[in-house]
């Protein structure tokens, strides 16, 4: 049998509009009033209804999440972070993959998420048009990628900073010639290679070391790209002694091909990545790790603070730590002659 609003009214000793607002959380309802009638609902197995509730306080319970990838694993360990803060606190995930630039140009058109979500997370970076339509949906925004921009909370790290310690470690080394596989082909409007290749040019420039762009290579974001790119790097006239790859999944791709081209690692190349990946330490990559899964759950979080307190103003933008992790990939250059 069915226990409802009323039977719980009945059973506490108070009306039904009294065990509503209760149980929502509303003003107006004394502390011990509030206790009794938790304890009754939960004895009598009362559980409210998300349509009597939406039509209450005017939310869907529903949040929307963008992403330009589902498969890939960064987006994934994001979305399946914040899915799990949005889980616990009673909240249903709309998942909208803006993979292909058709499939994105119809959302921003057709913008279905209007009046169907309390707030939104997005893991593709909007332009100025797309921006301002999302905001012009009237929910809390955010985002765990890109850098700081109106209407949203970023949370993020400094690529930068990680890129500038990667590379550097490779210089402390030793090493001259050091090679960067990066990922042009990313998502629309993705500053992330931007930032990272900047740092790197940037870090060779302060240790006198000439850039070669020999020594640059696309992999996609990909471990069949980091392959490819490898590949691509070993066939130059002078190759590296060290690589960054702007991601663990490229650096995987690339120690797959050193092994295949019988090159030892670190003996005859060093490789660092970035992220952390969860298969990094069990490969012993040495790597730049950031809180991946952390961003997602305190985008989440941050959101449903907006949603549950809707007068406090909203963090612009949110810095994770990151850290450089030595592990077995790099060590200093084997002495064989000019490099």
């Amino acid at each position: 049998m069915t226990v409802s609003i009323t039977d719980v009214a009945r059973a506490a000793g108070v009306s039904a509009s009294t065990v509503s607002r209760a149980l929502r959380g509303r003003q107006g309802v004394s502390d011990e009033v509030r206790a009794q009638i938790t304890a009754v609902a939960a004895q009598l197995g009362y559980t409210a209804s998300r349509s009597a509730s939406s039509l209450a306080s005017g939310r869907t319970f529903t949040i929307g999440v963008l992403v330009p990838y589902v498969g890939r694993w960064f987006f994934g360990t994001v979305l399946d972070s914040a899915e799990h803060v949005f889980s616990a606190a009673g909240y249903d995930v709309l998942l909208y993959n803006l993979g292909s630039p058709e499939t994105r140009k119809r959302f921003f058109t057709r913008m279905p998420v209007r009046k169907r979500v309390d707030a939104l997370l997005s893991l593709v970076i909007p332009d100025d048009e797309e921006s301002a339509a999302l905001r012009s949906l009237g929910v809390p925004l955010a985002s765990t990628v890109g850098g700081a921009r109106p209407g949203f909370t970023v949370v993020g790290i400094d690529d930068r900073a990680g890129t500038e310690s990667a590379v550097r470690h490779l210089v402390n080394l030793g090493h001259r010639r050091i090679g960067m596989i990066s990922g042009s082909s990313g998502p629309q409007h993705w500053t992330t290679p931007i930032a990272r290749r900047q740092a790197y040019l940037d870090v060779l420039a302060e240790a006198g070391i000439e850039h070669d762009p020999a020594l640059e290579a696309d992999g996609d974001y990909t471990v069949e790209g980091g392959e490819r790119a490898m590949t691509e790097l070993l066939a130059a006239s002078r190759p590296p002694t060290a690589v960054f790859a702007q991601s663990d999944e490229m650096a995987m791709g690339a120690l797959r091909a050193l092994r295949r081209h019988r090159l030892k690692v670190p003996d005859d190349v060093s490789v660092v990545g970035f992220d952390d990946h969860e298969l990094a330490d069990v490969i012993g990559l040495t790597t730049v790790a950031q809180p991946v899964a952390g961003q997602g759950a305190e985008a989440a979080r941050l959101l449903l603070r907006q949603l549950d307190e809707p007068g406090t103003g909203a963090p612009g933008h949110v810095q994770m730590p990151i850290r450089l992790v030595l592990r077995e990939t790099t060590a200093p250059p084997r002495p064989r002659g000019p490099q």
